[in-house]
């Protein structure tokens, strides 16, 4: 688990599972295979949002461009705003 971003807005943490080791199909050796995600809180809403796989990627690299064009913080919020729309399990302490 690391934290990429934290404003008064908004959370992101990265969380790398280690996956089950699958095999290469053009080599001899066998490789590992990782699973993960990232978990995005919106303070302000109190909502959270898990995602992984497609959407997981797309967010990466959507954050990737935007590093490139030396953003404001609001321009990341605005940018993570989009995927906590689709946000809907409300944050609950433990």
């Amino acid at each position: 688990m690391q934290m990429l971003y934290n404003s008064d807005s908004y959370v992101v943490v990265r969380f790398d599972v280690p996956g089950d080791d699958e095999a290469s199909p053009n080599a001899q050796t066998v490789a590992p295979v990782g699973r993960g995600g990232y978990e995005i809180v919106d303070k302000l809403a109190r909502r959270e949002i898990f995602i992984d796989g497609a959407l997981a990627e797309s967010f990466k690299r959507g954050v990737q461009a935007l590093a490139e064009t030396d953003p404001s913080p609001e321009a990341y919020d605005d940018f993570i705003a989009r995927y906590c729309a689709l946000a809907q399990h409300p944050v609950t302490l433990h």
